[in-house]
């Protein structure tokens, strides 16, 4: 498997799938990568329509290198930037977000300005680290984060999950929802109306804060977080194609 390394020397893992621009790039969510549902039916799209695609694991994700604890929000947007500067030096990309990689989406949106085409974000977790690890976090929780600077919490998706105090802290240098966010492209945002680990109006208040005038947001009534359902990812190729004038 192709890597490239970080600034801090660990292997980063990615795969691309050669075709015409722009470039589909996904962002996983947090202890995701990129071997899930929602990267390989892209991927599957990618390929119908000789559209180039490019997937990659953050450090301590999937087959990157590193560990999981060290990592941070922009540590892990530094990893993706690298990958995209490596294997799509100058072109111009539409970059798809999951969860968390829906704010790394954000951030390197910023960063890449007019290069990025446009954003397509599932469930995006902007400042979750603040308003729904940190915000929820009872006295128990607290003191032991500054004890330890680690907490697991629970999660219906696999084992307890590593909240570290430098992802917090590190989280808190890269908020976005506090001010207007500057990006003008067209902006489709997706989220499930029974999502119980990224509540939807989160989705609402990046739509109010995104200064791009074309933005869409569509609820899945019955959809969770994950979105990985046969009918959601149609749906969210449906998205895509449409945003790239192909047939979905």
């Amino acid at each position: 498997m192709p890597h490239v390394t970080s600034a801090e020397g660990v292997d980063l893992a990615y795969e691309f799938q050669p075709g015409k621009g722009p470039a589909l790039v996904f962002c996983p969510g947090y202890a995701s990568d990129m071997t899930g549902g929602k990267a390989l039916a892209l991927l599957d799209f990618a390929k119908a329509t000789g559209r180039a695609m490019l997937r990659f694991d953050y450090a301590g994700h999937g087959a990157s290198g590193g560990l999981f604890t060290q990592g941070t929000i922009g540590s892990w947007r530094d990893d993706a930037r690298a990958i995209i500067e490596h294997v799509l030096p100058g072109q111009d990309i539409l970059l798809i977000g999951s969860s968390m990689g829906g704010w790394i989406s954000l951030l390197l949106a910023r960063e890449l300005g007019a290069r990025v085409t446009s954003l397509v974000l599932i469930a995006p977790a902007p400042d979750f680290t603040e308003r729904l690890v940190r915000h929820g976090l009872d006295d128990e929780q607290k003191a032991a984060l500054a004890r330890d600077g680690v907490i697991h919490q629970p999660s219906q998706y696999g084992p307890p999950q590593p909240f570290t105090l430098k992802l917090l802290e590190d989280g808190a240098r890269h908020l976005l929802l506090h001010a207007p966010i500057a990006y003008a492209g067209p902006v489709r945002i997706l989220h499930g109306l029974q999502d119980d680990a990224v509540p939807w109006k989160l989705s609402e208040i990046l739509l109010d804060k995104l200064e791009s005038q074309d933005v869409e947001l569509v609820f899945v009534k019955d959809g969770d977080h994950r979105l990985a359902r046969p009918r959601d990812l149609a749906l969210l190729t449906r998205i895509v194609a449409a945003l790239l004038g192909e047939d979905g």
